[in-house]
C-alpha cells in the first residue's frame, strides 16, 4: 500500500475539527449536550495522533527528496 502523508494530514485535520462540529450541530438540534461532551476527547486524541504521525512522515519524505 502506498504511503500518502498529505491525505493522512487532511483526514486528521477533518477528524480534529470536523467531528466536534458535527456533534455540536447534533447537540444543538437535540438539546443533549452529552453528545458534544463525549465526542471532544476522543476526536482530539484521534486527530492529534494522526496529525503527529502524518507530520513526521511529511518531514521524513522531504528529507529523502
Amino acid at each position: 500500500m502506498k504511503n500518502n502523508p498529505k491525505l493522512s494530514l487532511t483526514l486528521s485535520l477533518i477528524v480534529l475539527a470536523g467531528l466536534p462540529v458535527i456533534f455540536l450541530i447534533t447537540s444543538l438540534l437535540t438539546g443533549e449536550w452529552n453528545y458534544l461532551l463525549y465526542s471532544i476527547i476522543p476526536s482530539i486524541f484521534a486527530g492529534l495522533t494522526g496529525l503527529m504521525i502524518s507530520v513526521q512522515q511529511l518531514k521524513k519524505k522531504q528529507r529523502i527528496q
